[in-house]
């Protein structure tokens, strides 16, 4: 297989495309030529089989959704108080929706990975991972919450993006932002309040 790596992100990134647009049942090597606008027949060089590029799809909307190390040590440092979570998650909210055909196609390798043992795997791994993380990061900054009030903000968020990007109608951007306000002072206020 080749080993260009920026040919072989281009090719992830339009898979990623492909499977916001059409589904997993669209994501074809040939699909992925097409929305790459290159030759048929590249994508098959840099991936034995759709399997291998939905898998390899997984880990990339990741490396794409997420902040780079340094990016992210910023905002924890920057961020003291409940008022700066808040702005925080505000922040992730809308970085992660603005990726709407990444967060799209992670809906689609989910669901694909209930069929899939080797994506299952990899998705379970990596969601496990920044959960973990996201929980460290928080318990290290000394902010309000514990790790549980961590984990159900980041299952609360996922799903008020899930909302926005699939059924954007159900609430105005207004309710929205008072959501996200509301649920970062909720689950991080202390349990004796």
């Amino acid at each position: 297989m080749r080993q260009n790596p920026e040919r072989r992100a281009a090719l992830l990134d339009a898979a990623i495309e492909v499977l916001a647009r059409e589904g997993s049942r669209g994501l074809t090597l040939r699909a992925v030529d097409k929305e790459a606008a290159v030759p048929i027949g590249t994508a098959s060089n840099y991936f034995a089989s759709r399997d291998t590029l939905l898998t390899q799809a997984g880990a990339r909307v990741y490396e794409r959704l997420l902040p780079d190390e340094a990016s992210m040590t910023q905002q924890m440092t920057s961020v003291e108080d409940t008022a700066g979570l808040v702005a925080l998650m505000h922040e992730t909210v809308t970085r992660v929706a603005g990726f709407r055909t990444g967060y799209l196609a992670l809906l689609e390798l989910r669901l694909e990975a209930t069929r899939r043992p080797e994506l299952r795997e990899v998705l379970t791994k990596r969601v496990r991972a920044d959960m973990d993380e996201n929980v460290d990061r928080h318990l290290a900054s000394d902010l309000p919450g514990d790790a549980i009030s961590v984990r159900l903000l980041q299952l609360t968020l996922s799903w008020l993006v899930l909302e926005q990007l699939t059924l954007p109608d159900i609430m105005t951007d207004e309710e929205r932002h008072k959501l996200v306000t509301e649920a970062v002072i909720r689950l991080t206020r202390p349990q004796d309040e």
